[in-house]
């Protein structure tokens, strides 16, 4: 990274500085360093010099499969994030309501069942809630480490058709998750946005091209579009002078469970799921004497499952919790993680 976000001592948000200054101010002792969910940040430990802060806007493009986040001052482009879209949640929904269906067939004690506490009462579907929550939650993030203060939202809309119910009704969730989306933007930043063509415009005026294929890990797939929006909202120089990207991805946690899904030898249904791994939170980052830096996947028999930061794969399952350090919890799957050994 270019540019390193600053905090003072209180937390407030200071301007990003370059990282050769940061190195200069961890080395003399004026700076903390510390990791938030991938970003590498530093903590003043003094007064800052000045406490001045620019305008700096995020550029927010939606996407049904990927999504693309642009934090831009008027001067430099501090961070571009690829963040894949919450959409497991409709699975989960239908799958509970066929194994709640399935309990109430089976003789077994339980208890009596209760009426219908969501009917005739304003609510977003799950689904729709889940993934613009995950938008706004990106943002509460990027609004930790940045002083932002402005939002620039690529306004999606969906096409009707006259005469078709079923396919306008289908649209109707895009809508009512966009508003609540956008009331809970105001609340906390100046809200902006802008439609599809008009995107379109900007990138063609400033000579950036878009790339057709839109599940790649590159700028052009959607970081170009939320470069964009940013460059619109707070202006500057029309050059893209960061394109590096950092990809996350949501954690499909698997809750805590009843039973598992089908019967386990004898008949049982042991419990399944749960995101607590005797007494530690699932997906906490964790440092071994042996494996170094790892994350807490699961337990087995009092013992610790852990898996590796970077390609998610199983590299032990028999780990004692004694032997581990405790250092955070990961909110998201992020894949630039390649120094964290070194601040450690």
């Amino acid at each position: 990274m270019n540019f390193v976000p600053v905090k003072d001592k209180t937390g407030n948000q200071l301007m990003p500085t370059t990282s050769v200054r940061a190195a200069l101010m961890i080395k003399c002792g004026d700076a903390t360093p510390y990791w938030d969910n991938g970003i590498f940040c530093i903590r003043l430990n003094r007064e800052p010099s000045s406490r001045y802060k620019q305008q700096i806007a995020v550029g927010v493009d939606p996407g049904s499969k990927k999504e693309g986040f642009t934090v831009k001052s008027e001067s430099h482009t501090y961070l571009n994030v690829q963040a894949d879209a919450h959409t497991h949640t409709k699975k989960k929904i239908e799958k509970r309501r066929q194994l709640r269906s399935g309990r109430r067939s089976r003789k077994c004690p339980n208890r009596q069942n209760r009426m219908n506490r969501l009917v005739n009462k304003e609510r977003i579907p799950a689904s729709t809630r889940a993934r613009w929550h995950w938008k706004l939650r990106i943002l509460d993030w990027l609004a930790k480490i940045y002083p932002i203060t402005r939002v620039c939202v690529e306004d999606i809309k969906a096409k009707t058709w006259k005469g078709a119910k079923k396919w306008n009704q289908s649209f109707s969730p895009l809508e009512v998750g966009k508003q609540w989306f956008y009331t809970e933007v105001r609340k906390r930043w100046q809200l902006f946005t802008l439609q599809g063509h008009e995107t379109k415009d900007i990138r063609d005026s400033l000579g950036l091209k878009k790339s057709s294929k839109k599940t790649e890990d590159v700028f052009d797939a959607h970081c170009v579009d939320s470069w964009c929006l940013a460059y619109h909202t707070i202006g500057g120089e029309p050059i893209v002078d960061n394109s590096d990207i950092f990809c996350i991805s949501p954690i499909n946690v698997q809750r805590r469970c009843l039973h598992r899904q089908l019967p386990q030898k004898g008949g049982k249904r042991p419990r399944y799921g749960g995101t607590m791994c005797l007494g530690i939170v699932k997906n906490t980052i964790v440092k071994h004497v042996k494996h170094g830096l790892a994350v807490v996947c699961g337990h087995n028999n009092g013992y610790l499952n852990l898996q590796s930061i970077e390609s998610r794969e199983r590299i032990s399952r028999s780990t004692k919790l004694s032997d581990c350090k405790i250092l955070t919890k990961l909110n998201f799957r992020y894949k630039s993680i390649s120094n964290l050994s070194c601040y450690f």
